[in-house]
């Protein structure tokens, strides 16, 4: 890799680690010109589904428009940069893991609001609000009730998760079937 400093052709790693659960990698590098020393980040880069918008035309997916709608909904509040990060994260986790190649934005706004809501409740309503279009203050109060009846974050995390429907399905269909016949 080229050197920030002076434009060396070449530099050296002189440390690599694991970052954001072992989704980049991060290196620092050492310029043996200069001897000037600087971190450098490697992801891999995989290809995004589209984002189907309400008027159906589906969008590539940016992360910088996912990056400035939680961050809008979080300006102002005590929130750290890497629980931010953290949150992107996983929404882009989720869209991976789909598989599919076209997600609705409808679906992306609400891994965002599931984000959100662990992060900052403040946040969480302001993001719900536009959203969700309110039209008046019974909204925002019937927003904010659902929210405090919801579990905290820390009693879902620590709960173990629910199995889905396929699987359900399947577990269903093994335990019906004769002994000996393994679900046929």
């Amino acid at each position: 890799m080229q050197c920030p400093f002076c434009k060396a052709p070449d530099t050296r790693v002189i440390d690599s680690r694991l970052y954001e659960e072992g989704t980049q990698v991060r290196r620092r590098r050492e310029c043996p010109h200069c001897g000037n020393r600087f971190t450098t980040f490697e992801k891999a880069q995989l290809s995004m589904p589209f984002i189907l918008k309400s008027s159906g035309k589906p969008e590539p997916f940016e992360e910088a428009k996912l990056r400035r709608g939680v961050e809008s909904a979080l300006y102002k509040r005590p929130v750290p940069q890497e629980a931010v990060d953290h949150a992107i994260e996983n929404v882009i986790r989720k869209l991976r893991a789909t598989g599919e190649r076209e997600v609705a934005s409808r679906r992306v706004g609400e891994w965002v609001m599931e984000e959100l809501r662990d992060l900052d409740h403040v946040a969480y309503v302001r993001f719900a609000s536009i959203y969700r279009s309110f039209e008046d203050v019974n909204a925002f109060r019937e927003e904010i009730d659902r929210l405090e009846r919801l579990p905290s974050a820390e009693l879902r995390r620590s709960q173990l998760p629910l199995i889905d429907e396929e699987q359900r399905g399947a577990q269903t269909r093994q335990q019906g079937a004769a002994p000996g016949t393994k679900g046929r």
